[in-house]
C-alpha cells in the first residue's frame, strides 16, 4: 500500500484515537462492575491480490461481566478491487483501486436489560472520497428513555451540522437495518450515512461528531442498565434476538461482504456474530 496523503492519514490516526477512548470507557464500566476483563488486541496485515502489502489492522475483544462480547476493530487497507466487485462500489467502476480507513464496534452485552449496539465511522477512496457510518441500538427488550437517548443524542450531532442531516439518515438506518424475510427492523434505529464527498474537513468534522455522540450515549445508556434484574424469560428473548443480529450480519450487512470481498482478516470481519444465540 502506498504512503498515506494527509487526508487518509488524518482520517486514520482519529479513528485510532476514538478506538482508545472507547476501549479505555468500556474497560472503566467493567472496573465499576467488579470486573478485571480488558481488551485483547490482535494486529493483522492485508496481502492485496496484486501481492503488495495492502495494510491491516488491530482487532479488539474483550469478554466481561457487562459485555458479554465486544469488538472494537480499526483498519487501514488499500490496493485493488477484484473482478465486478469494484463496480458496486462509490466511484470505482472504471479505475478499482481503493483505500478504506474506519473503525467498527459492535457490542452483545450480559444483561437483556442493556441493548447491543453497533458503530461504524469509515473514509474511502476511489476516484470519489467519502465518509460514511453511523451507529444504531438493538436492545432485545426496549426502553423508550434509551431510545430517545440515543436518538437525541445522534440528532444533536447532525443539527450542529445540517438539520436536513437527521431526519434523513434515521430514515436511511430505518430503510438499511431491515431484515426482509423477517420482515423486522434489526432494533430501534440510529443513524446511517454513505458516500458523503464533498468538502472533505465539512464531512470529517462530522463523522468525528458522530463518533463522539456514540461515545457520549452508549456508555450513558449501559450504566443505567447494567445491573437492572432480568430472569430467563429475558434471557430467552435475547438469545432469540441476537440470532436476528446475526442473520443480518451475514446475509445483507455490507460492510461484512466489504471486508469478505477485499481480503479483510475472517476474524475481525466476524467479530460481530453473537457469542451466544437461539433459533425457536
Amino acid at each position: 500500500m502506498t504512503e498515506l496523503d494527509p487526508q487518509q492519514a488524518a482520517a486514520r490516526t482519529w479513528f485510532e484515537s476514538l478506538r482508545d477512548r472507547i476501549c479505555a470507557e468500556f474497560e472503566a464500566i467493567e472496573r465499576e462492575a467488579g470486573s478485571d476483563a480488558s481488551f485483547e488486541y490482535t494486529p493483522w496485515n492485508r496481502v492485496d491480490p496484486s501481492g503488495e502489502p495492502g495494510g491491516g489492522g488491530v482487532m479488539g475483544v474483550m469478554k466481561g461481566r457487562v459485555f458479554e462480547k465486544v469488538g472494537v476493530n480499526v483498519s487501514t487497507v488499500g490496493g485493488t478491487f477484484e473482478g465486478e466487485f469494484a463496480k458496486s462500489i462509490h466511484g470505482a467502476g472504471e479505475d478499482p483501486r481503493f483505500f478504506a480507513t474506519g473503525i467498527s464496534l459492535v457490542a452483545h452485552m450480559a444483561n437483556p436489560h442493556v441493548p447491543a449496539v453497533h458503530m461504524n465511522c469509515r473514509f474511502l477512496n476511489t476516484t470519489k472520497r467519502w465518509f460514511g457510518g453511523g451507529g444504531d441500538l438493538n436492545p432485545p427488550l426496549p426502553i423508550q428513555e434509551d431510545t430517545a437517548d440515543f436518538h437525541a443524542t445522534m440528532k444533536a450531532a447532525c443539527d450542529a451540522h445540517d438539520p436536513a442531516h437527521y431526519p434523513r439518515f434515521r430514515d436511511w438506518a430505518e430503510t438499511y437495518f431491515y431484515i426482509p424475510h423477517r420482515k423486522v427492523g434489526r432494533g430501534v434505529g440510529g443513524i446511517f450515512f454513505d458516500h458523503l464527498d464533498g468538502d472533505f474537513e465539512t464531512n470529517f468534522a462530522f463523522t468525528r461528531d458522530v463518533g463522539e455522540a456514540f461515545l457520549d450515549a452508549y456508555p450513558r445508556i449501559v450504566r443505567r442498565r447494567m445491573d437492572t434484574p432480568f430472569d430467563a424469560a429475558d434471557e430467552a428473548r435475547m438469545l432469540e434476538w441476537r440470532g436476528r443480529y446475526a442473520e443480518f450480519n451475514l446475509v445483507y450487512d455490507r460492510g461484512t461482504l466489504f471486508g469478505l470481498k477485499t481480503g479483510g482478516n475472517i476474524d475481525a470481519i466476524l467479530m460481530s456474530l453473537p457469542p451466544r444465540a437461539t433459533w425457536s
